[in-house]
């Protein structure tokens, strides 16, 4: 099990950019897959980005392709998710999410596949 703790939310005005970091707890950061996934106020949760063991490969959502980077420091056991071209409808509580895994090509969309998650933090892109 690792611990996961959001932090860079906030507010924006739309066009700006944020960066969201991930801090996880433990020794074995490197074997687990990563991911962000966000959730507006009376919708479902949904898959922004993902991120394999060492960082090589990535995977993100169709509507933020070219907008959000997905990264990793394994030394420091930190996730990133940085967002640029923010807009409205990018606000949301925003989580991470971590799954323990021996394959490097692991990249799930579905929340479900991963076991450990954060509290979230809050983006807010004003028009």
């Amino acid at each position: 099990q690792v611990q996961l703790v959001e932090s860079g939310g906030g507010l924006v005005q739309a066009g700006g950019s944020l960066r969201l970091s991930c801090a996880a707890s433990g020794r074995t950061f490197s074997s687990y897959a990563m991911a962000w996934f966000r959730q507006a106020q009376g919708k479902e949760r949904e898959f922004v980005a993902a991120i394999s063991r060492n960082g090589a490969n990535t995977n993100h959502a169709d509507s933020v392709k070219g907008r959000f980077t997905i990264s990793r420091d394994n030394a420091k056991n930190t996730v990133y998710l940085e967002m640029n071209s923010l807009k409205p409808e990018d606000t949301a509580l925003y989580f991470c999410a971590a799954r323990l895994t021996a394959y490097s090509l692991d990249l799930y969309q579905t929340a479900a596949r991963y076991s450990d998650w954060g509290q979230g933090t809050q983006v807010t892109v004003s028009s």
